[in-house]
């Protein structure tokens, strides 16, 4: 007998082997149905996979994320079974699951148009209404590689030419149409109803630019047809809210080609940017942190003792002097080490805080940059807690309170937490590990926080907590991290003298709050659509006068309300005072200032709030009154 274990703990016996579609129709009707793949024994497999030992089995349906990805994976080859329908002559290449959809590339003689995608779509529900079974077989490698030679595919005998030749190579057929994949898939492509295709776009064989450029359609796959329109209403508000759209409407920044990667600062970007550095810098003064301020390059031999050199020096800028190799810093830790390691440290000076602004370069892939959201040039809001081990727990908890009151502070409430635990491939002892995978749970659980656990996705020298933001259109932004490193410290030599007078090794603490400063900007830009609120809109006001009459009167105020340290933007111009309106609020400043020779007589002001909504007038005294307690509150406003 061979016994099924489900995931609530029940058992299902079966007297030989058995499928996991066998398993779900033994359980219900429905469940059968319903079923996309199944679990066994932590591996998800096809429905048709046959179970021939005692497992664990957890059926997958539409409603599960893993059961998600099995439908995306199979649209991708619904969509190159609709693609080789259409147009027999493309040669297939490769298509993968990716965030929220999956993407195939193909060898054409001519560039697909968006009439093309049209009808690829149109053919792929077609294909699906079929409803015909998806299955597996699997041939030797150089079985495999004649026979997708023999159909012209030179593109897949060439994949699977890559593969060892003593291995198999698994095929999946829907229709007419066979393609080489692992799997799994779902058992007939009548499960694939709820897809779209998104766009076009071109993509070198095998990530090289020496080989021909394929053509790349994107596509999206959803469990529901409320799932898909909701995911399509997100992406048409992302568009109207794209920060590179954004940042040109309101004159905030641009990238230029003379500087691919990097960012040109206009004055009321750079007093945004100033907004939340200096914020900042405040959330350091008030807890703890001492700011310091390393080099932006330096000798390679610093980079070799970290390891960077080794593992990331592809992605580092290097220059040269005197015969010397440097680096532009690609991040700030081992400077903050040799900074610590100045003078002698007792176990009194811990835990230790250093924060920085720093200026790191990455050398990231031109395909990769995205406005200032991916760049090659930023800054972060990085900072170490030097510590001893006994003190990691307090830190965190610390850290995850304070960290809670900046996103708050920025206007996000909704955080998702993560802790990634040790991988496979680690330094340090399991003790070690034990009590800094401890630290950082109990410090989630301290501030009340729920968390998913990210099994073996820790880095190899410590397990860290991912802060993730949840913005008003539900996308995900991971920004905020705290990591524990036992080994750098180890590998650049520094200590603390200990109570008992011996020389130990600190703790070092890897945290940022908001991250890089460019891509938080842009997030910002994105959840508020550039309707910043008012402490941080780079113009609070703009006071406009209706006739020449009340300039002198239109001056005195804005003097007024920038002595109070507001950011006032005067508009004398002889314009209609509709015109001025509209194009102020086409800016989304937070308040519009008009006065009039009713206002000037009574000393008043008329105020609009951003939006077109009409506070009426108002003593000059209680307007200001009314802004700074907007900006002392951190007010949406």
């Amino acid at each position: 007998m061979i016994q099924i274990t489900l995931p609530d703990g029940s058992q299902r016996a079966f007297p030989g082997p058995v499928t996991v579609a066998e398993v779900a129709a033994s359980i219900g009707a429905g469940l059968a149905k319903a079923a996309l793949a199944g679990k066994v024994n932590g591996t998800v497999v096809d429905t048709s996979f046959s179970i021939a030992a005692d497992s664990t089995l957890a059926i997958l349906t539409a409603k599960d994320d893993e059961g998600l990805e099995v439908i995306r994976h199979s649209t991708a080859h619904l969509l190159a079974y609709a693609v080789k329908e259409l147009f027999p002559d493309a040669q297939v290449t490769i298509g993968p699951v990716i965030e929220n959809g999956f993407f195939y590339d193909f060898s054409y003689k001519r560039p697909f148009t968006p009439d093309d995608l049209s009808a690829i779509e149109k053919k792929m529900t077609a294909l699906a209404n079929l409803d015909e079974p998806v299955v597996r077989r699997v041939l030797p490698r150089d079985e495999a590689v004649a026979y997708f030679k023999s159909l012209g595919e030179h593109y897949k005998a060439e994949i699977i030419d890559s593969i060892p030749s003593n291995e198999d190579v698994s095929l999946y057929r829907e229709g007419k149409f066979e393609d080489l994949c692992r799997g799994p898939h779902v058992p007939s492509t009548g499960k694939l109803k709820h897809f779209k295709l998104m766009k076009l776009a071109g993509a070198y064989w095998r990530g090289d630019h020496k080989n021909e450029m394929l053509q790349r359609v994107y596509g999206t796959a959803w469990a529901s047809k409320e799932a898909l329109q909701q995911y399509l209403t997100m992406l048409e508000e992302a568009e109207k809210r794209d920060h590179r759209k954004l940042g040109r409407e309101l004159d905030l920044f641009h990238i230029d080609d003379h500087a691919p990667g990097l960012v040109f600062w206009h004055p009321k970007g750079w007093t945004l940017w100033q907004g939340v550095e200096q914020y900042m810098r405040q959330v350091y003064r008030e807890n703890g942190y001492q700011e310091v301020k390393g080099p932006q390059i330096i000798d390679k031999g610093l980079w070799e003792k970290t390891g960077h050199w080794d593992k990331y020096r592809e992605n580092m800028f290097i220059t040269e002097s005197e015969k010397r190799e440097y680096a532009l810093k690609p991040m700030n830790c081992p400077g903050h080490i040799l900074i610590f390691k100045q003078g002698i440290k007792s176990y009194r000076d811990l835990p230790l805080r250093y924060g920085e602004f720093g200026n790191c370069h990455r050398n990231e892939p031109s395909g990769g940059l995205h406005g200032i959201m991916r760049v090659r040039g930023f800054t972060q809001d990085d900072g170490h807690i030097f510590c001893t081990e006994d003190q990691i727990l307090q830190e965190c908890v610390n850290y995850t309170a304070l960290l809670q009151k900046v996103y708050t502070d920025f206007g996000f409430k909704n955080i998702i937490y993560k802790v990634a635990t040790r991988p496979e491939k680690r330094i340090g002892s399991d003790e070690s590990w034990d009590k800094a995978e401890h630290a950082l749970m109990e410090s989630l659980r301290a501030s009340g926080c729920e968390f998913v656990i990210s099994p073996g996705d820790g880095a190899f020298y410590g397990p860290k907590i991912e802060y993730t933001l949840k913005d008003a259109i539900g996308r995900q932004w991971q920004c905020g991290t705290m990591q524990v490193d036992f080994f750098m410290t180890e590998r650049l030599d520094a200590e603390y003298v200990g109570e008992d007078g011996a020389r130990h090794r600190p703790v070092m603490l890897h945290r940022a709050i908001v991250g890089s400063l460019e891509r938080f900007i842009g997030i910002l830009i994105e959840e508020s659509a550039g309707a910043l609120p008012a402490w941080l809109a780079p113009v609070q006001i703009a006071v406009l006068n209706i006739t020449d009459a009340q300039a002198d009167y239109a001056r005195s105020v804005a003097e007024m309300l920038i002595n109070k340290g507001l950011r006032v933007n005067l508009d004398l111009r002889n314009e209609k005072i509709t015109y001025k309106i509209r194009e102020h609020s086409m800016q989304k400043l937070p308040y519009l200032v008009v006065v009039g020779d009713k206002e000037m007589a009574a000393g008043a002001v008329a105020v609009r709030a951003r939006g077109g909504q009409d506070l009426g007038a108002m003593s000059l005294d209680a307007f200001v009154q009314k802004v700074l307690g907007d900006v002392a509150s951190k007010s949406s406003v």
